[in-house]
């Protein structure tokens, strides 16, 4: 068996709260490593915490039925940012970051690791030099890969990795709306796509959703209305009433009809939700919409950004028997689509100036060379230094999609630039 096997069995037959014990021991025994850690980024993606403590393999390994315990005694370890670090430059880097250190004689390597391309984390493994040599890199990550998706199914099982996320506490709302969250980003052959939210760690009631399967793309964007565990409330059931209605098979105008069906039987009409909704198909770029309420949809082909126009329907529970009429639209190999809430369009710097469409705009052809993942983090970034010291009084989401399409599609071939 060779060593790569070794360590992928090994992780596979890890407890769910023992996975950085286990690969530790397994890259000590087969790789010769000295020290391994794991970080997690955290919810508002600025820093990198460490998984349960500072546990790094010097001595004896850990064993995995002790693991909780082991963790929970060790010293922390300091969180580091991940604008202003090797671990940082990782995560946002399609390759690992190498840092020798001819002090020590050691290298260390530092590995994203993800999730079918939602990066959740960084794998930092140090190593003799000479241990530096032949397929190191390829298997290392390929091995913080088979990490990632352990890390996903251990997550139904304990919280450990949940914990690791938090730099700080989260307000129960904020808890439930990233419960409801797939994720950060997602990859296939035929786009890549990211989203973020801030305020991460108090979040009121905007969400983002997306499903694909071999034929279509679906995306929700919604922009809740009020704020704290009402808005979070009001969100799960509007969001949870789509998934439903999609998982039943039915088309987007019904989607939107049932949810807006289960939210005016819940609220009758004290309170509702806007959402926008988009199909893709994959073969061939068309895009079918319907556009309940705010959200807005800007578009970026060969450099020309202009906002996609859709007419606004009523948003979901305002009436009872709403009816839903589906839009079309088509995307194109190279184009960008993006969705920014009213909290983006609305937020106001110190001279009370709103942020609006025009600065968004900029934004967006400035950010044009990110990958998707990152545009709505550097979107944030920007709007946090607009406003200042002034806390948002609202949601900000954004929400940015790379358009490949299929080689053999009626778009042609694609050029794919998005993170591996």
């Amino acid at each position: 068996m060779d060593r790569l096997t070794a360590v992928e069995r090994a992780l596979r037959a890890a407890a769910p709260y023992g996975l950085l014990d286990v690969v530790a021991d397994a890259l000590r025994q087969h790789y010769s490593a000295v020290d391994v850690q794991l970080r997690m980024a955290d919810y508002g993606v600025r820093s990198l915490q460490a998984v349960g403590a500072d546990a790094g393999i010097a001595g004896e390994a850990v064993d995995a039925g002790a693991a909780g315990e082991a963790l929970a005694a060790a010293p922390a370890a300091e969180p580091v940012l991940i604008h202003d670090s090797p671990q940082g430059r990782a995560f946002g880097a399609a390759d690992p970051v190498v840092v020798p250190d001819l002090a020590s004689g050691t290298v260390t390597v530092h590995i994203a690791v993800s999730v079918r391309g939602d990066r959740v984390g960084v794998l930092s493994v140090t190593l003799p030099e000479s241990a530096c040599e032949g397929e190191l890199l390829p298997e290392l990550t390929y091995l913080s890969e088979a990490l990632g998706h352990e890390i996903m199914v251990a997550e139904r099982d304990t919280d450990l990795y949940l914990l690791a996320r938090r730099a700080s506490r989260l307000t129960l709302a904020a808890e439930m709306q990233w419960q409801l969250l797939p994720g950060r980003s997602c990859r296939r052959p035929e786009f890549a796509l990211g989203a973020h939210l801030e305020p991460a760690y108090a979040i009121f009631g905007d969400n983002f959703d997306w499903s694909s399967s071999a034929d279509h793309l679906t995306l929700t964007v919604t922009n809740g209305m009020g704020e704290g565990i009402d808005a979070a409330l009001l969100s799960n059931l509007a969001v949870n009433a789509v998934r439903n209605a999609r998982r039943a098979g039915l088309g987007l105008a019904d989607q939107a009809f049932l949810a807006d069906q289960a939210v005016f039987a819940q609220y009758r009409g004290a309170a509702y939700v806007s959402m926008l909704l988009m199909r893709f198909a994959l073969e061939t770029g068309r895009v079918e919409v319907v556009e309940a309420g705010s959200p807005r949809v800007w578009r970026m082909r060969e450099g020309k950004v202009e906002p996609l126009g859709f007419d606004a329907q009523l948003p979901l529970g305002m009436f009872e028997d709403t009816g839903f009429v589906a839009e079309y639209a088509d995307v194109r190999p190279g184009d960008r689509l993006l969705i920014a809430s009213d909290g983006v369009y609305d937020t106001s710097s110190k001279a009370g100036e709103r942020y609006g469409e025009a600065a968004l705009v900029r934004s967006l052809a400035a950010n044009r060379l990110l990958p998707a993942a990152q545009v709505p983090r550097a979107i944030l970034r920007e709007l946090s230094e607009y406003r200042g010291v002034t806390p948002l009084d609202d949601d900000a989401l954004v929400l940015c999609l790379d358009w490949y399409g299929r080689e053999d599609g009626a778009g042609g071939a694609a050029t794919r630039d998005g993170l591996p």
